[in-house]
């Protein structure tokens, strides 16, 4: 199809669906930059855009009498004798090699005002230190416990995919092995602004973001990596994001219980500080297993105690999921649903200026992982200590800042020792 064949094309797709402002400069455009455009428009699903968008205002209701308590361990509860026999479980496990480690890291580090993957972000120890290099110090802690390199998989973005890989080979790979790292990268939607319409990044680019954690099931298999796993003779992966300096990402106990326990996913949590926060909970919905908004629950609920005297809701999520190959593999085929999230985006006005928006003015689309849980049975769902396990990284202010993670992190390495 010649240029201007092109050309008429995406002028028809844009008409249809509203968007014409997406070549309103055009003509402005250096000839590349209209190839570029035009090619970005050609392979937009604006049909699938104009449904996230229309559907995503109709809020799934979820009655009472539909909701019940996940039973949980704590490892606040565990008798000594069974957590050796879980550890032991899962020390088999590592010592055969067969985990693989995934780290969620396709996001950039701008709200840390940092400009590049937030895996990159440096902490003053000191030395300096990544947030990919703590998790690296991990892995190599355990080839030093057992004398094993397990397979490590990252998943980036295409913002950062490059840069990601590049900050790998010029830090020699944090002296892990190059052949146990496996990178590969999520896909992206366009981002829309709150009248739906997508949004420029500059006058001949369509502004994308990566569309959420659950997409890695699918990212993973596009990559042809489903056969790594097979090859490498892999049981179970341990997922996890970014930015938690504390988490232990290769928990034999939590291994050993899930084996255990023939569960084919898994969750750490954490109890909430305060019962009435707005903080999403681990809950059954219809006997699947789900995170919930604490809205749905009755006061009566959310004061509700199990049998060892815990909360029955007052589980939140931390990101770390643990899944056997088989159920990480099938969860490629499952159709996952996107949730609406409410952004601040920089954008290109009217004139072709760039404007940057002091408040939320952006709608972007994600999918999580946590929405795969409910098509597996026998979740196990533990009860870490966020003292111990959770130290996350989000932002300058705040509740999770560099300052609090790595205070946390001390505490844990001085503790050890």
């Amino acid at each position: 199809m010649d240029t201007q064949a092109c050309l008429n094309k995406a002028k028809s797709i844009l008409k249809k669906y509203h968007q014409e402002h997406l070549l309103d400069f055009y003509d402005e455009l250096k000839e590349y930059q209209q190839e570029s455009l035009i090619n970005q428009i050609l392979k937009t699903d604006f049909e699938n855009m104009k449904e996230l968008y229309e559907n995503s205002f109709t809020d799934d209701v979820i009655d009472e009498d539909e909701i019940s308590a996940i039973p949980y361990y704590s490892k606040f509860k565990l008798n000594e004798d069974d957590a050796a026999f879980y550890t032991n479980i899962g020390e088999q496990f590592i010592k055969n090699e067969e985990i693989a480690i995934l780290t969620l890291a396709g996001g950039q580090g701008t709200r840390l005002g940092f400009h590049g993957p937030k895996g990159c972000y440096e902490i003053d120890i000191p030395p300096k230190k990544s947030l990919f290099e703590f998790i690296c110090e991990k892995l190599k802690n355990i080839h030093n416990t057992y004398n094993v390199y397990l397979p490590w998989y990252i998943m980036t973005s295409p913002s950062n995919n490059s840069s990601t890989i590049s900050y790998f080979e010029k830090h020699d790979f944090f002296g892990y092995p190059k052949e146990k790292i496996f990178f590969f990268t999520q896909s992206t939607l366009p981002v829309i602004d709150v009248d739906g319409k997508i949004i420029l990044d500059n006058i001949h680019t369509l502004k994308t973001a990566a569309n959420g954690n659950g997409d890695v099931f699918r990212a993973f298999a596009d990559a042809d990596l489903v056969k790594t796993l097979e090859d490498q003779n892999i049981k179970w992966l341990s997922i996890s994001g970014i930015d938690n300096l504390t988490l232990n990402i290769a928990d034999p106990l939590f291994i050993g219980l899930c084996a255990h326990n023939n569960s084919e996913v898994a969750s750490k949590s954490i109890a909430k500080s305060d019962l009435y926060a707005q903080d999403w909970v681990f809950a059954n919905v219809d006997s699947k297993t789900c995170i919930i908004d604490p809205d749905y629950l009755s006061e009566e609920m959310l004061n509700s105690k199990n049998k060892d005297g815990l909360y029955c809701y007052n589980q939140i999520n931390i990101l770390s999921h643990l899944m056997t190959t088989d159920a990480f593999i099938k969860a490629a085929s499952l159709s996952l649903p996107y949730h609406r999230a409410y952004k601040k985006s920089h954008y290109i006005n009217d004139e072709g200026m760039k404007i940057v928006p002091s408040s939320p003015n952006s709608f972007k689309f994600e999918k999580f992982i946590f929405d795969v849980f409910k098509f597996f049975n026998n979740f196990t769902l533990l009860e870490v200590d966020p003292m111990l396990e959770f130290a996350p990284i989000k932002a300058f202010t705040g509740d999770y800042t560099p300052e609090t993670a790595l205070e946390l992190y001390l505490k844990k390495i001085n503790n050890n020792n």
